[in-house]
């Protein structure tokens, strides 16, 4: 779905209407939480997650510590319920398409083994047969079925908690201080700082788009298009490099987060770019979704990827003391 915009503002009467129903939800979830009896794997579990609906961050976050674990000889496997996907699991993903287990276990599949698992527990219990010493499960932070040996929270500094308040009156999940209560450590993506005081362990990332992907759009005119949480945050990035590389973005297209493009989707945007003589350019995410298997070819398309880089602290700060890691 799209990101309701009364999630921006705690005054907003939308989110005031909305707020008994976030009352209810965030009792409800709770009383679920309590009731859920936790399995403990015999392998180390990182959890990556966050505590807003939309994109924090997580999927290339995990992305980056499946990198340092695997620089380290760790046999790093990813679980995903497979948000969007058709297949319950557990199945690892191979030559699947995003119909069948959603778009993020693709990007994930790029870096190590992926397991989609909507029962998280059999998802884990399949790593660990296939030879797992080390799981990262993304997207698992309000998941209560599985022990986590390390819980990281990501924290979009620039859009933090949006109006602080609970689905659907906002975008958390659950409480801030029940959440953070869970975690080890936290993640802080860009500049900002977040607005409540918690005494965790962090690094600080920041995500460019990747200097190739920028280089190819070079004087060229742009359409952008995008189907995630916060599809803005895609494309005023872009607009900070386009004097840089001297490419104008001509139009914005935003669709619902996990957006499945249709034949017809696709060829509007081939038909508005044809008459603009313009190039049409989406995210990684939106890119796993243009499926060849139901004929939305990808040629023609260019993809930003993302460059992370830790710009405050240290993976070894922030896991200091968690002696499976080393």
């Amino acid at each position: 779905m799209m990101t309701p915009s009364f999630w921006h503002d705690p005054q907003s009467k939308m989110a005031r209407v909305f707020a008994p129903l976030g009352m209810f939800y965030g009792y409800a979830s709770r009383l679920w939480s309590q009731r859920q009896t936790l399995e403990k794997l015999d392998i180390p579990v990182i959890c990556v997650g966050n505590l807003v609906s939309g994109g924090a961050g997580k999927t290339p976050v995990a992305m980056m510590i499946a990198r340092e674990l695997l620089a380290r000889g760790k046999k790093v496997h990813f679980l995903s319920r497979g948000y969007g996907g058709c297949l319950k699991g557990p199945v690892r993903v191979d030559h699947h398409s995003f119909q069948e287990v959603g778009d993020e276990p693709l990007m994930l599949a790029k870096i190590a083994p992926v397991w989609v698992a909507k029962d998280r527990r059999a998802g884990g219990r399949a790593a660990v047969q296939a030879g797992a010493d080390i799981i990262i499960l993304d997207d698992g932070h309000q998941n209560f079925s599985l022990h986590k040996d390390f819980s990281l929270v990501v924290i979009d500094t620039d859009y933090k908690f949006g109006n602080g308040r609970l689905f659907p009156a906002g975008p958390l999940r659950e409480p801030i201080s029940r959440g953070l209560g869970r975690a080890q450590g936290l993640v802080l993506v860009g500049e900002g700082e977040i607005p409540v005081n918690v005494f965790l362990p962090f690094v600080r990332v920041r995500f460019d788009p990747c200097t190739r992907d920028l280089e190819a759009l070079r004087s060229r005119t742009l359409i952008l298009f995008a189907g995630i949480g916060r599809p803005q945050k895609f494309f005023r990035m872009l607009e900070t490099y386009a004097i840089i590389y001297g490419f104008k973005i001509l139009e914005s297209v935003a669709f619902p987060d996990h957006y499945a493009y249709s034949q017809k989707d696709m060829e509007k945007l081939r038909d508005k770019a044809k008459r603009a003589g313009a190039t049409l350019v989406t995210t990684e995410k939106d890119f796993m979704r243009l499926s060849l298997r139901e004929g939305i070819y990808r040629e023609g398309i260019y993809k930003v990827d993302l460059a992370p880089e830790i710009v405050e602290g240290s993976w070894d700060d922030l896991w200091k003391g968690a002696q499976f890691i080393r």
